[in-house]
């Protein structure tokens, strides 16, 4: 049986430009690989999920995945869906990515739990990377980009 894939996931709002950013670092089977991106005129919902869809995607069906994040947002994610699901507060906007992000975890056994940024984490390192992406984001617009491997061997996992 393959250990779980581990997945530290954080997002950087900043309301007045309205710009955000994400970035997850994860590792697979001893390889660690991360990705960051970020949007202009996006709210922090939409950010969120996101960075939630960009940190699920590729991965193989049913696999089993343990997810870290500081962000509240982020894990109330998946009740949010539940709570849909089952008639209760429907999502109005960002359906889009409510869609990706619900199938994702229907394929997927994910556990999410919440995270301390603490210094050199996997949680540190992917928050200061959210936080790069929403800067990038505000100066050059939508973007996703592979974290180099340079600094992946900086990310303390």
């Amino acid at each position: 049986m393959h250990a779980p894939v581990r997945i530290w996931l954080e997002v950087a709002h900043h309301p007045a430009f309205r710009v955000g950013g994400w970035a997850f670092v994860r590792r697979n089977d001893g390889e660690v690989s991360g990705t960051a991106g970020g949007e202009r005129r996006i709210d922090p919902e939409r950010t969120a999920l996101a960075a939630l869809a960009a940190a699920l995607r590729d991965l193989p069906p049913g696999a089993s995945v343990d997810l870290h994040a500081s962000s509240s947002q982020l894990l109330a994610i998946p009740a949010r869906i539940s709570a849909a699901e089952a008639g209760q507060d429907p999502p109005a906007e960002n359906l889009d990515l409510w869609a990706q992000v619900a199938t994702a975890l229907r394929g997927l056994d994910v556990r999410m739990s919440p995270a301390e940024v603490a210094p050199h984490s996997g949680s540190a390192f992917a928050a200061a990377w959210a936080d790069f992406a929403c800067d990038r984001a505000k100066d050059k617009g939508a973007f996703t980009a592979a974290i180099p491997r340079s600094n992946l061997a900086k990310a303390g996992i």
